[in-house]
């Protein structure tokens, strides 16, 4: 019988050439046919509100791309699910199914706070990547509790990492009650930052680099899972349990280093989102992140790299929808429900069929 080897260190330039990204046979037509539809239906819902649709579609497609400071928040909002949707793809490959990046996020956010704030002034210039490094490591730290329990103690990772993203707020929480707390301030939330704890932002548009920090992240993941031994490892692991046992790779080290990457990622999420949109930890700033991201994840068919256009058309979509809500008036409850019938198309057009 021949086995399977994993392939060698073997990088061909350009190097993405090669990476694995969905087909696009057939796909640009079903998602086509996706938004036509969300755009009929949010039509329907917008006219039954009592507002006209097409003022509508026009402010939110001037939200979205209507002047370069509109596409800079498309971007910034675009960041953090691209960061951790990498993540999550890169688990859910391994057969790992991680719902905890909305803690990871939270957590990630105040240890780059922590940093932040206690960073000397001699050392300025280090302040924003040290910061960065803090907010990953605390991440990875709170990936890691949860791989623990899930291996240790053999409960489910779902219920795990989903727990977890509550006792992770809970912590952000006491964090800003106690020491990261800003004293008389109204509500939790940090002091604010200096200025050399900012993240740098992007010249012409209105956008700090952490979207440049999230491609190459997401392209190191690419390379990673398809150009490595370890990314052959976790991707038979995804298929089959059984099958990467009988081949000798060891799925606890796998599920370890699966979680420890989805967990650095959310945790350097949240620090982009703090040092380059708040510019101070607030209480509840990473709501609903690491849910979108695993949107974003699936809408990316799982593969790093295609979840950079999935996060960009989901920051697109929320900067133009939030636009629609100021300038025509329509009910935030329906602009969320806009957000997640487009969502809930483009998906059933690009999902994976077995």
């Amino acid at each position: 019988m021949i086995e399977a080897a994993p392939p060698k260190w073997c990088i061909r330039a350009p190097f993405l050439v090669s990476l694995r990204l969905p087909s696009a046979e057939g796909s640009a037509v079903r998602i086509a046919i996706a938004i036509v539809l969300s755009l009929i239906s949010s039509a329907l819902l917008v006219l039954l509100s009592g507002h006209n649709p097409l003022s509508a579609f026009t402010a939110m497609a001037m939200g979205a791309v209507g002047s370069p400071h509109q596409i800079g928040v498309a971007f910034n909002r675009a960041t953090p699910y691209l960061l951790a949707g990498s993540g999550v793809a890169v688990c859910f490959r391994a057969g790992v199914i991680n719902i905890g990046a909305e803690g990871q996020i939270a957590l990630g956010g105040a240890g780059a706070a922590a940093v932040a704030l206690h960073w000397p002034d001699w050392a300025a210039p280090l302040a924003v990547p040290a910061a960065l490094a803090g907010g990953a490591a605390l991440g990875a730290l709170w990936a890691a509790v949860a791989t623990a329990i899930h291996l240790g103690r053999r409960v489910h990772e779902v219920l795990v990492t989903l727990l977890l993203n509550f006792v992770a707020a809970l912590l952000v929480q006491q964090a800003l009650a106690g020491p990261l707390g800003q004293f008389g301030a109204g509500f939790l939330q940090s002091p604010a930052m200096a200025a050399r704890a900012s993240l740098w932002r992007l010249s012409g548009l209105d956008a700090h680099i952490g979207f440049l920090i999230a491609l190459v992240a997401a392209a190191g993941l690419s390379l990673m899972l398809w150009r490595t031994p370890f990314g052959f490892s976790l991707r038979v692991a995804g298929l089959s349990r059984r099958a990467a046992v009988y081949a000798g790779f060891s799925t606890s080290l796998i599920t370890w280093g699966v979680m420890l990457l989805a967990g650095a990622l959310a945790g350097l999420a949240g620090g982009v989102e703090v040092l380059g949109v708040h510019h101070r930890l607030i209480e509840g700033f990473s709501l609903g992140f690491g849910f979108k991201a695993v949107t974003v994840a699936l809408l990316g068919a799982i593969e790093p790299m295609a979840v950079a256009p999935a996060a960009l058309f989901v920051g697109l979509l929320e900067a133009g929808s939030l636009s629609m809500q100021r300038q025509i008036g329509v009910p935030s409850a329906l602009v969320v429900v806009i957000e997640g019938l487009t969502m809930l198309f483009v998906l059933a057009a690009t999902v994976r069929r077995t």
